[in-house]
């Protein structure tokens, strides 16, 4: 008798143990994830986090992951975003003045209202972004991936475009002159 109880017993604990050992195996067996509160730094994983409103001038946010982040009515002036990939990011209203996105992929990007004069956008994938009345004055658009952009209002006197030899007139505006 005591060797079917057993048996039961065991029959029982199985499907709990292969549950634990299934949660253990998702929950913990890849990379950590670094939490919406982690201080910006290379590898730091800022996906779907809301970080609106917050002060992250000058901080150096290069190689983060800031896919489908919110970072609207941020200041990021003078910051450094290298690299990072940030397709569906929103900076709507964000103060990147100065920052310096080079080589970032921000497809789908939303930049409405947002300033950006003098930002380096150099080889920054911009394809399908939305940058509805945002202000790139003097920004630097060299070797920048366009294709579906929204322009509609844009400021762009005085940024380089594209080809890195055209600077678009005074008074360009959703078009470079």
């Amino acid at each position: 008798m005591r060797g079917r109880h057993h048996t039961t017993d065991r029959a029982r604990r199985l499907p709990l143990l292969a549950l634990l050992a299934f949660l253990a195996l998702v929950l913990g067996g890849g990379p950590a994830l670094a939490a919406c509160t982690e201080p910006p730094g290379t590898g730091v994983d800022w996906r779907r986090c809301n970080l609106d409103g917050r002060d992250l001038a000058g901080a150096d946010l290069s190689g983060m992951q800031l896919r489908d982040a919110s970072l609207q009515r941020t200041n990021l002036e003078q910051a450094r975003l290298v690299g990072v990939e940030g397709t569906y990011v929103r900076f709507v209203s964000s103060n990147l003045n100065g920052a310096d996105l080079t080589g970032a992929t921000l497809r789908e990007a939303d930049f409405t209202r947002a300033t950006l004069r003098g930002a380096k956008l150099a080889r920054t994938d911009l394809r399908r972004a939305r940058l509805y009345r945002a202000d790139l004055t003097e920004a630097d658009l060299t070797g920048a991936m366009l294709g579906g952009t929204d322009f509609t209002g844009v400021n762009l006197a005085g940024a380089t475009w594209t080809d890195g030899t055209r600077i678009c007139a005074a008074g360009s505006v959703g078009s470079c002159q």
